[in-house]
């Protein structure tokens, strides 16, 4: 993700409790020359593939720059740095996230009442990371990008909207950083692998929380 997008607004701007929530823009602006554009998907493409290969945490911006025949200063220029070509990696799968919480069938999408949605996109974080926990891990090694970052800004204000409708207690902003950090992807790996825990105990837990910071108001079955 560019640094240069625009904060999503700030949650506690939203007394109402209601937001047009929009997907995150992946990699760069929809602008780009045609050339350009196709360059930037050659380079992911070659990235994607060494990741298959390699592991993530071993994909690197001079073996992008081989594979894809190009200098590596022409990566430097499209991604940043090597976290910002993991994180354009990382849009395919955080675009298709967003569009099932934002658009989706319920109960994760619209038309599910709110604790019930809050439950699901923990479940969902929890198993679409954990899937593509390889390159989840790798992309979230610059720990002062987390919180700053486009996907966590939008996953931030769609949890501070369904608490909101569920009228959850407190500081509603403070609670979804709370919620949210329980579903960060180095703890949810280090409980999986780790701890040795199962998907099934980490999403209870999950839907705990989700009533205990909400009084419980809607309750689902974790079978």
């Amino acid at each position: 993700m560019t640094p240069l997008l625009p904060p999503f607004p700030a949650p506690q701007d939203d007394p109402g409790g209601r937001m047009d929530l929009t997907l995150t823009p992946g990699g760069e602006t929809p602008q780009l020359r045609a050339d350009a554009a196709r360059n930037r998907s050659r380079l992911l493409e070659v990235a994607a593939r060494l990741a298959a290969e390699r592991g993530a945490a071993n994909v690197t911006m001079e073996a992008v720059a081989c594979g894809a025949g190009v200098g590596k200063g022409t990566v430097f220029r499209r991604f940043g740095d090597r976290t910002g070509l993991l994180e354009a990696l990382l849009d395919h799968h955080e675009k298709q996230l967003q569009a099932a919480f934002l658009t989706g069938p319920p109960p994760l999408g619209p038309d599910a009442p709110p604790v019930e949605r809050l439950r699901a996109f923990g479940s969902a974080v929890i198993r679409r990371e954990h899937t593509h926990s390889d390159l989840y891990l790798a992309a979230h090694a610059e720990a002062a990008r987390r919180h700053t970052a486009p996907p966590y800004q939008l996953r931030l204000t769609h949890v501070c909207l369904l608490l909101r409708q569920a009228r959850a207690e407190g500081d509603v902003e403070l609670v979804a950083h709370t919620l949210l950090g329980y579903l960060d992807t180095i703890l949810v790996d280090h409980l999986l692998t780790r701890r040795g825990m199962t998907l099934e105990r980490v999403e209870a837990g999950w839907y705990d929380l989700v009533d205990r910071c909400t009084g419980g108001q809607s309750r689902c079955s974790t079978a």
